[in-house]
């Protein structure tokens, strides 16, 4: 029941129970259970949003939530600045139902009504205006969770695009890759996969994860991406393409770490080079599909100035496939990390697997969709001299 001993709510209350999160439905169900607590009978919130409005809770008595019909007598009171508080009294025949309403407002945006009702005594002038403080409230969490989750959208829409694009390999290696945000509606990292051609037929792979999560991650991430391009088209070996992205990220005091792999192959030779700045090794798989971890030499994040990059070369047959990825795959909470490695190696991949098989292999193999952070995985192999598809 509401408090009908003529004391308004505490503002501190309304602080205290509206807005514990992100999700501005929950904000609703918090602000109309509140006033159904201390204020009210019953209360509801309609929210607005791309031109239609909803109702999206309510508490109480919710027979009592109905449109003022034609036995209504209005007022409209100006409180706080002169923003609109209405109210008004019904009489259908039994004891008056007094409602109040007020708009979820803030900076100038309306984003819906929240409407407060109760029968025996009319609102007093301090309730009209705990009610509209309560409103205010909700209105600035509101305004938060969909700025918010506007921002998680750009960052998503900026990751997939960026992730979707990367450069074209050589005809004579044949990639497939995915990116897999850790939920619909969750901040996006930094995690990316990219590769770069380079000259004699030979081409480099990429994969890195920028630490972080959001916007400013999946900017960052972008500054490396293109930054490498311009670095790697210099032909230099990867544990130098390394140093010089480190040093010059290392500029930029504002600019996130970020782990990075970095992978040289030469189908020609059959063979490829690899550079690590801090990241998973990556790991090859036979054409029985049986998997197996690189020990490639691991230097620091970038970002850091240190350099101390190496390369180490490693065959690569026309058989194998290589899988570069994001810690998000393999890690998870609570697990040894070579436990969380043997589970990738323990896989088998579909004999003389393509390199799209791989990867939903892998994808599927590990749970990737349900993993706890972003991943990104690439997979390549070096097509056949005989054209057919590898």
């Amino acid at each position: 029941m509401s408090d009908r001993d003529g004391h308004a709510p505490d503002p501190d209350g309304a602080l205290e129970a509206i807005g514990t999160t992100d999700d501005e439905r929950t904000t609703c169900r918090e602000l109309a259970a509140f006033l159904f607590r201390t204020l009210c009978d019953a209360a509801a919130v309609d929210l607005t949003a791309d031109g239609r409005t909803e109702r999206v809770a309510a508490a109480g008595a919710t027979g009592l939530l109905r449109s003022p019909g034609p036995a209504v007598r209005p007022a409209v009171v100006a409180l706080d600045g002169g923003h609109p508080l209405r109210s008004w009294t019904l009489r259908p025949g039994g004891p008056p139902v007094h409602g109040l309403s007020v708009e979820l407002a803030r900076h100038g945006t309306s984003y819906g009504t929240v409407l407060a009702v109760r029968t025996g005594t009319a609102f007093t002038d301090r309730e009209a205006a705990a009610l509209h403080f309560a409103a205010r409230v909700a209105a600035l969490h509101v305004r938060h969770a969909r700025r918010l989750a506007a921002t998680e959208s750009v960052a998503l829409d900026l990751q997939r695009a960026l992730v979707a694009d990367p450069g074209r390999p050589h005809p004579n290696l044949l990639v497939a890759g995915r990116y897999l945000p850790v939920g619909p509606s969750a901040l996006v990292g930094g995690d990316w996969f990219e590769t770069v051609r380079l000259h004699f037929g030979r081409t480099l792979l990429v994969v890195g994860d920028v630490m972080g999560h959001g916007l400013h991650a999946a900017v960052d991430m972008n500054a490396y991406r293109s930054t490498l391009r311009e670095v790697a088209s210099t032909e230099l070996a990867p544990h130098r393409v390394l140093r010089q992205l480190d040093a010059l990220v290392a500029e930029d005091a504002a600019r996130r770490a970020a782990t990075c792999l970095l992978v040289r192959v030469d189908p020609a030779r059959g063979t490829a080079l690899y550079a690590s700045a801090g990241h998973l090794p990556p790991a090859v798989f036979a054409a029985d599909g049986t998997g197996r971890l690189l020990d490639v030499p691991v230097g620091p994040p970038l970002g850091t100035g240190l350099g101390g990059y190496e390369s180490a070369a490693n065959p690569l047959g026309p058989g194998d496939t290589l899988v570069l990825y994001t810690d998000g795959l393999v890690e998870r909470r609570g697990e040894d990390i070579d436990r969380s490695l043997a589970r990738l190696t323990g896989l088998r991949l579909p004999v003389c697997a393509t390199a799209e098989e791989a990867v939903d292999a892998v994808v599927a193999g590990l749970d990737a969709a349900h993993a706890e952070d972003d991943v990104a995985v690439l997979a390549a192999r070096i097509r056949s001299r005989s054209g057919a598809p590898g």
